[in-house]
């Protein structure tokens, strides 16, 4: 096997309960589950052997069943979808050469988004983990900088040095630039979206590692590997003219629906 996607998924989530199975209307406006339209954006990835939801709770497994996913019964105790990824693929006994941890809330996710993390990640032998950043817009910017004024967890930000290796992720908005960009002009912001590549040996280290400091203080899984002097590489995406944003409160199902419309995404 060559390349499992899996999605982590959990009911129990502290900002948002019940996430994965909330519903978003697109441009036809027929509901369909947030954890529905994440298997679906996975489904769409060329080269995918295996999509498997790993989940704790039998109300996303029941409802991940009924739609024809595949799904991974995980414990309680996992304290993050890296350690729901670790312990579904040790349960399953697989064996693949990549293991892609697609987060159950970033249905707007495209499949060329994982198609090139995969291949960056094949291209550098090096590096343990791939994730993909996406360079923001200015009307990105703005909306990740009005997030965090209001108070709300907005989307990741990722910094990376001139090989690409990331130096640091973070929930502010980083790094600082004065001034204002205008909203169809590139910013030096760098979105983080919210996958994962893995190398087999990466992942299964991983849950065996204490939470570090800054990944406590951030809330950011990713913060792990760096602590522990781990290789992420940041491979760069081109959205192609689609937005993307993740789900992370109640307030960004509206938004999300707003830009399925206006993509005439269903």
């Amino acid at each position: 096997m060559s390349v499992v996607i899996i999605i982590p998924a959990r009911h129990a989530s502290t900002r948002y309960p019940g996430k994965p199975l909330v519903d978003l209307r697109g441009a036809s406006g027929q509901p369909r589950s947030l954890i529905r339209r994440s298997w679906e954006a996975a489904m769409a990835v060329a080269g995918a052997d295996r999509v498997i939801v790993a989940t704790d709770d039998i109300r996303i497994r029941d409802h991940a069943e009924a739609f024809g996913a595949e799904v991974a019964m995980t414990s309680e105790s996992c304290r993050n979808g890296t350690e729901r990824c670790a312990e579904a693929v040790g349960n399953l006994g697989l064996s693949p050469e990549i293991v892609v941890n697609l987060q159950g809330d970033a249905p707007l996710t495209p499949a060329w988004f994982v198609e090139d993390l995969v291949a960056g990640l094949r291209a550098d032998p090096a590096a343990e983990v791939a994730t993909p950043v996406l360079r923001c817009s200015g009307r990105m910017r703005a909306d990740l900088i009005a997030d965090r004024r209001a108070g709300r967890v907005g989307g990741t930000t990722a910094v990376f040095g001139h090989d690409r290796q990331a130096l640091y992720f973070s929930k502010e908005v980083i790094p600082f630039a004065a001034g204002d960009v205008a909203d169809d002009a590139p910013s030096p912001v760098f979105h983080h979206v919210g996958v994962y590549a893995y190398r087999p040996d990466a992942l299964a280290a991983y849950p065996g590692w204490d939470e570090g400091r800054l990944e406590r203080l951030e809330g950011l899984e990713q913060l792990r590997f760096l602590e522990r002097g781990r290789r992420i590489l940041c491979v760069e995406v081109d959205a192609r003219g689609r937005q993307f944003w993740e789900l992370n409160n109640p307030e960004d199902v509206p938004r999300l629906e707003a830009m399925m419309r206006e993509m005439g995404l269903d």
